[in-house]
C-alpha cells in the first residue's frame, strides 16, 4: 500500500530518521520486509469514557486536521507539558482521523493563535461598575 506525504510530513519524518536527529530514544527493530519501518509519532489525545480520543485541530486556513509531533519536547512546546499523547506510527494516525472526516495531518505544527493581550486596549470604553 502506498502512503501519500504533504511535503512538510516528509520533511519531519526524513528529519526524525536521520542519524543526527535521534534524542536518545531506542533504535527500532529492522522491518521483515527490508524496508524501514515508520517511526513513532507523538499524537495528542484527549481522556474519553472508553480511553482516549485524538484530539483534532483546525489549521490556520480553518480546516480540520489531526496532528503529530517528532518529539516529546515539540509536543509539549506547542500544546503545554501535560497533554496526553500517544505514539503511533503517521498511517496509525491518518487511520484513526479518516472516519472522523479528517483527511490532513499535520507533523510538527507551531502554534499559530494571536497572542494575547492583558488589559484594556486604548480607546476602549469601560463599562462603569455595578452598583452592589
Amino acid at each position: 500500500m502506498h502512503l501519500s506525504r504533504t511535503p512538510a510530513e516528509a520533511a519531519a519524518i526524513a528529519a526524525v530518521d536521520s542519524p543526527q536527529a535521534d534524542e536518545g530514544e531506542p533504535s527500532e527493530p529492522s522491518h521483515p520486509a527490508g524496508r524501514a519501518p515508520e517511526r513513532a509519532l507523538y499524537v495528542p489525545v484527549r481522556p474519553c469514557p472508553s480511553g482516549f480520543a485524538l484530539r483534532v485541530f483546525r489549521s490556520p486556513l480553518g480546516d480540520r486536521t489531526a496532528v503529530a509531533f517528532t518529539t516529546e519536547r515539540r509536543l509539549s512546546d506547542v500544546l503545554g507539558p501535560g497533554q496526553p499523547s500517544v505514539r503511533l506510527a503517521l498511517p496509525a494516525v491518518r487511520a484513526l482521523a479518516a472516519p472522523l472526516g479528517v483527511a490532513l495531518v499535520s507533523v510538527d505544527p507551531q502554534l499559530t493563535a494571536p497572542a494575547v493581550r492583558p488589559g484594556v486596549p486604548e480607546g476602549t470604553a469601560q463599562l462603569p461598575p455595578l452598583p452592589g
